[in-house]
């Protein structure tokens, strides 16, 4: 058994379940999330991207094209957010936005792995 496989499934499943997560709190108002926001606004597009990004990880579909948009999004939320209030992620409260930055290039660079719908539907040997 390749333990590689089983804790990068497990690794690209929690990325993209969480990362969901933030979407729908953002969009539905779900996890204690308040859903009153404009979804043309920026916050509005980036938990749109987010439901879908999200899923999209977690299943390994389109994988690396979901992570780049991921990490797109991320660098995005970094500089026009958290940066302006200070330097430092602890303080500008940006460390889950460089977290998800660093794990998206991890899943551009790894793609989907064996156990996703990509291997599945375009039957890339792992």
């Amino acid at each position: 058994m390749n333990y590689k496989d089983i804790t990068y499934f497990i690794f690209r499943v929690f990325v993209g379940l969480l990362f969901f997560q933030h979407g729908a709190q953002k969009i539905f108002g779900w996890f204690g999330g308040n859903n009153q926001i404009e979804l043309l606004s920026l916050f509005g597009i980036a938990g749109i991207l987010e439901l879908i990004i999200g899923p999209l990880v977690a299943l390994g579909l389109l994988t690396r094209l979901a992570a780049f948009v991921g990490a797109f999004e991320m660098a995005i939320a970094y500089f026009n957010v958290h940066l302006p209030q200070g330097f430092f992620p602890i303080i500008n409260q940006g460390e889950l936005a460089l977290l998800y930055f660093v794990s998206f290039l991890i899943l551009i660079n790894n793609d989907s792995g064996k156990w996703s719908l990509d291997s599945l539907i375009f039957k890339k040997k792992k």
